[in-house]
């Protein structure tokens, strides 16, 4: 039986938002300003502070952990999904998550959650034979099935999935973005829709709090400076990272 690894961000795929069905007016590429008054997606405790500390961008609907677990903190957050699956790749792996219910189980976890660590620690023995099957994003990159194969596996890559930038953006939530001190972002394809939207990266100089490793070596390929994150993704490690962002911010503006 053939090795089966599983992306994390598979498992907690949810189905795209729908674009609002009011009447837009476009200012610039991607940005548009609703032609009815829609009130900004920032958390209860930001009610009395129109610039936010933190932006979260992750896909709508799976920002509510990390807003909930800031606001613990006391950081206020404003959540700008700036990407999200695509239609096709949501209903095709809903349903093959529903038929594969109770039959996968995990025999494996890398000390460290990168694609280069995981294609050098997958012990051999693993499965019955040496093969792995990966599904994988369209725009992962090959390091996982080149890194297997010099080591002797064989390996069938399946593109189960993408994402895509969302394809409209209110100019007032963009506005208070861009004077957030801290952009948080999950993945390198958020990072890339950031700087498609802001068109101008040189004059945007802010923080960025990057989920983990993977992701930050893509913000900073992309030239964006004042990048942090943790040494293990996940939640916990993430929000200290924005905590790390907030504190080197506020120790810069308090000397100004």
């Amino acid at each position: 039986m053939a090795s089966l690894l599983f992306p994390s961000s598979l498992l907690s795929l949810q189905p795209p938002f729908s674009s609002p069905s009011s009447p837009v007016q476009c200012l610039k590429r991607g940005v548009f300003a609703p032609r009815d008054s829609i009130s900004p997606s920032i958390s209860s405790s930001s009610t009395s502070n129109l610039i936010p500390q933190v932006v979260v961008t992750r896909e709508r609907g799976k920002n509510k952990q990390i807003i909930k677990t800031l606001e613990k903190h006391g950081i206020t957050s404003l959540e700008l999904s700036l990407i999200q699956y695509s239609r096709e790749t949501a209903r095709v792996f809903e349903e093959a998550m529903q038929s594969a219910k109770g039959l996968l189980q995990v025999a494996f976890t890398p000390s460290k959650a990168t694609g280069k660590v995981l294609a050098s620690e997958l012990p051999e023995n693993v499965g019955k034979r040496s093969s792995v099957l990966y599904p994988a994003s369209l725009k992962a990159s090959n390091e996982i099935e080149e890194g297997l194969s010099r080591r002797g596996f064989e390996v069938l890559r399946l593109n189960t999935y993408t994402t895509v930038p969302v394809q409209s953006v209110d100019a007032m939530l963009l506005q208070q973005a861009l004077s957030a001190p801290v952009l948080s972002v999950a993945s390198p394809s958020a990072v890339r829709a950031w700087l498609n939207l802001i068109q101008n990266a040189e004059q945007w100089s802010n923080y960025v709090a990057c989920i983990g490793e993977t992701t930050a070596s893509a913000a900073r390929r992309l030239g964006l400076k004042n990048v942090y994150h943790p040494d293990q993704p996940g939640l916990e490690g993430w929000v200290e990272s924005i905590r790390e962002a907030l504190a080197a911010h506020e120790g810069l503006h308090r000397f100004k």
